[in-house]
């Protein structure tokens, strides 16, 4: 019986499987799980696949999922999948395989941007296949089939405030398109909306709103997070919305703690900012910083954390044992807290270089921050540096990952590394991947020492090498820095936290030689100099700067924090 012209189609689950019984098994399972909501298309070849897939596109159907088989005669799974992102570019791609083929499929992460790969059989599906497909489909549902997003920023190209509203959408995980305000599609839409385009950023939301110039505080609002605390008094504060605050948050929050998080500007710190994060344990597909770290912040406030945004601790006076300590924030509130965990983390540094400084000390100074220079990822999207020669100062993994991310698009990436090689700051995994992509170069011993302008942004560097002293003058569309972090804790000093001498948190056993501890017992392994508050992740002295050990500071400072309340 046919269906209803009225009545929607359903998306489909696409199979494809050059062995028929397999085929019917992996449609079998997927419609006894999936039939209600997804229709389950299924083919025995690469050719016969891409011929339904042209009818689906042609009928205006859409495709949630593929799921394809790796070993397959004439077109293999790899090159099926390739082909069918020309149909279907926001589908998610499953590779089917046999243990055996598994660095096959490891490989077409990065071919075909694969999302996961499935080991044949895939018995019981109740535990290894239909986990990662409800996973794959919720993030497709999210974005759904839309190519253009219906949300636009509308902005310079060379604007910092543009780029900084595009970062705070893209790090929530916010779908958008920028669009630039001098192209003709920018000017339709500014003309739409009644403006002349003297006050920039736009953005238009998906309703037709219009947000002119918008402060960051508008744009939590527009995304509904909380940008203010609903209570005076908690057990527990987070300061700093990273990897080790989030952390905190959670664990807090799920065993009974009345806890609030506060972040300045959007959850997920440095990590937030990294394209993609590939050691993390559990992600074998690596994760991008922003998808982990916008879960890890609905996660806590599922178990009844509030996370309050565009806010930012500009005071801590600490309270007596047992006391609260009091916490004043950007907008002179304050609140109260039993225990304090600190999460600030880092900032990376400026390059002190002639318009690498957001604030000059002279002002007749050049400032092309946000113009051009840029301080970690630079990009929401890879295609905002299409066919640019960008530059990367550094060489830790976060370089890395940005340089792997931006190549796909850039006509060219260097990396400037001051060291004699990549393998002293960098994992073996991403070195290897730098060096087999073939518009990524690296030029050890060579720092920035100059800029190069063409009106307000950069437009090239001026390059030493440290062997030679040589100096060489190159053409640069974007530079992004990644050399070395600053902790955010001057806002501290009042508080009377011991800090090491360059400003991370002392804790726990490096106190020893530190006057000012209080109390009869010794202070708790992540404990700071002041009783109640607690430090984790990157802030912390001598910590170990990856996700993962960020993430277990801030859930063994929560088991701290708990000590600490019994004591009192």
């Amino acid at each position: 019986m046919t269906a209803p012209e009225n009545q929607p189609r359903r998306p489909a689950i696409f199979t494809v499987d050059d062995d028929p019984a397999v085929s019917r098994a992996v449609a079998r399972d997927l419609r006894r799980h999936y039939g209600e909501r997804y229709r389950v298309v299924r083919a025995e070849s690469g050719a016969d696949a891409i011929d339904t897939l042209k009818e689906l596109k042609l009928r205006g159907d859409t495709v949630a999922v593929f799921v394809a088989d790796y070993r397959m005669p004439q077109m293999s799974g790899i090159e099926f999948l390739e082909k069918a992102m020309d149909f279907f570019p926001l589908a998610r791609r499953v590779l089917l395989t046999a243990y055996a083929d598994t660095h096959a499929a490891i490989d077409a992460i990065n071919v075909v941007d694969l999302d996961h790969y499935l080991l044949k059989p895939w018995d019981p599906p109740e535990e290894k296949l239909y986990p990662v497909l409800d996973g794959l489909l919720e993030e497709w549902r999210a974005v759904g089939d839309r190519a253009m997003p219906y949300t636009k920023v509308i902005g310079h190209r060379y604007s910092d405030r543009s780029w900084e509203v595009r970062q705070f959408l893209a790090r929530n995980e916010y779908s958008f398109r920028s669009v630039d305000a001098e192209s003709q599609k920018g000017q339709q839409l500014l003309e739409a909306a009644g403006l002349d385009g003297s006050k920039l950023p736009v953005v238009i939301t998906e309703k037709g709103e219009t947000l002119v110039e918008p402060r960051d505080a508008e744009l939590a609002s527009l995304l509904g997070l909380s940008t203010a605390p609903q209570l005076e008094m908690y057990d527990l504060a987070v300061i700093g919305g990273g990897p080790a605050g989030l952390a905190a948050a959670v664990y807090g929050a799920s065993e009974g703690l009345k806890t609030v998080l506060i972040e300045r500007a959007t959850t997920g710190g440095q990590a937030g900012r990294s394209s993609k994060i590939e050691n993390y344990l559990g992600f074998e597909n690596g994760v991008s910083g922003a998808s982990l770290t916008t879960t890890a912040r609905r996660q806590a406030e599922r178990f009844g954390a509030e996370v309050i945004t565009t806010q930012e601790a500009g005071r801590l006076k600490v309270g007596g044992v047992g006391a609260a300590h009091s916490i004043q924030l950007s907008d002179h509130s304050t609140i109260g807290a039993r225990a304090v965990i600190l999460a600030t983390g880092v900032e990376y540094r400026e390059l002190q270089v002639s318009g690498c400084r957001a604030t000059p000390d002279d002002p007749s100074e050049a400032n092309f921050v946000g113009r051009g220079v840029f301080y970690g990822a630079s990009v929401s999207d890879n295609s905002e540096c299409a066919g640019e020669d960008v530059y990367i100062v550094g060489g830790a993994n976060s370089a890395g990952q940005a340089a792997m991310y931006m190549s796909q698009t850039a006509k060219s990436v260097t990396m400037l590394i001051r060291g004699p090689s990549l393998e002293a700051g960098m994992s073996q995994y991403l070195v290897d991947r730098i060096r087999r992509t073939p518009n990524i170069v690296v030029r050890t011993c060579t720092e920035v020492v100059g800029t190069v302008a063409e009106g307000d942004h950069l437009s090239g560097l001026v390059v030493r090498d440290k062997q030679t002293g040589e100096t060489e003058q190159v053409g640069c569309d974007r530079m992004c820095c990644f050399i070395g972090a600053t902790p955010r804790t001057d806002w501290l000093e009042e508080a009377g936290i011991a800090r090491d001498d360059h400003g991370f948190i002392l804790s726990g056993p490096d106190l020893r030689e530190k006057v000012g501890w209080t109390l009869d017992r010794p202070p708790h392994h992540l404990e700071t100099s002041v009783p109640g508050v607690f430090v984790a992740g990157d802030v912390r002295s001598e910590s170990a700067k990856r996700v993962a050990a960020a993430v277990g500071e801030g859930s063994m400072a929560v088991m701290l924090v708990h000590r600490y309340l019994a004591e009192a």
